[in-house]
């Protein structure tokens, strides 16, 4: 029989085999949550447009929800500008069948609070290193703005590969991202901002863009209004036009 090494060495292999298997451990759950996360921008891309929404009463979220879904749509993302964000979520993952994002999202309280409420993935105007790293902890996408050489090399450096562009229009459009997109290969953008049918085409003929995120076929005041007749025409309308401009994405 061997005898049984040194009390301190034996310490030492155990804590180094437990080092080892906390390794395991934390890299299969890295590589779950970059599976989940990919799978959403998967969906992002397939369905072309992702409809931003600003809900001031949570009651408007299912037949928004709805809404959405009939006009071929099942994306939103809702913003947290509003009081009601939270629960407006909450009810539509309730709903189900909705790809569902919280955008506006500025701090690590408001990426658990969208997480716990149901939120698919996590939007943010800006490069927030807190945000990021906290909605990589919870497992979820996220889509944290960048505009700039600068902002798109720190996305790079926390191990994303899209980004939300915002504002679109006024940080020089498509011909910007077409611009950004030479020197950063396999980086995808989601331009939101100054978007609409008029000058969609324009974003979705480069290659480098997922999807192009827009509020022209969920209007606050027809929202307000109660209007979800017309919003499900507006959002059919817009589906119609994203498809004719993109059909791959049709069969992806």
């Amino acid at each position: 029989m061997r005898p049984a090494p040194p009390q301190g060495i034996a310490s030492h292999t155990r804590a180094r085999r437990a080092a080892k298997a906390a390794q395991r451990h934390t890299a299969e759950s890295v590589t779950r949550m970059s599976a989940d996360a990919s799978t959403v921008l998967e969906q992002l891309s397939k369905n072309i447009l992702v409809p931003v929404v600003v809900l001031d009463d949570a009651a408007h979220a299912l037949p928004l929800a709805d809404a959405l879904a009939q006009g071929g749509l099942p994306v939103a993302e809702v913003t947290f500008r509003t009081a009601a964000a939270e629960e407006s979520i909450r009810i539509m993952a309730d709903r189900g069948g909705i790809v569902l994002g919280a955008g506006t999202v500025l701090t690590v309280d408001q990426v658990d609070r969208a997480v716990a409420a149901g939120a698919d993935y996590i939007v943010s105007p800006g490069l927030s290193r807190a945000v990021v790293e906290r909605a990589q902890e919870h497992g979820v996408a996220v889509l944290p703005g960048a505009v700039t050489a600068t902002e798109i090399q720190a996305a790079l450096e926390l191990g994303l590969n899209t980004v939300k562009f915002f504002p679109a229009e006024t940080s020089g459009g498509a011909a910007a991202i077409k611009a950004l997109s030479a020197p950063f290969g396999g980086l995808k953008f989601v331009p939101t901002g100054g978007i609409s049918a008029a000058n969609l085409a324009t974003y979705l003929e480069i290659d480098a863009i997922a999807a192009v995120g827009g509020s022209w076929m969920v209007d606050k005041k027809l929202v307000n209004a109660g209007q979800f007749d017309r919003i499900v025409e507006l959002t059919a309308q817009a589906v119609s036009l994203a498809r004719s401009l993109r059909p791959a994405s049709v069969n992806a």
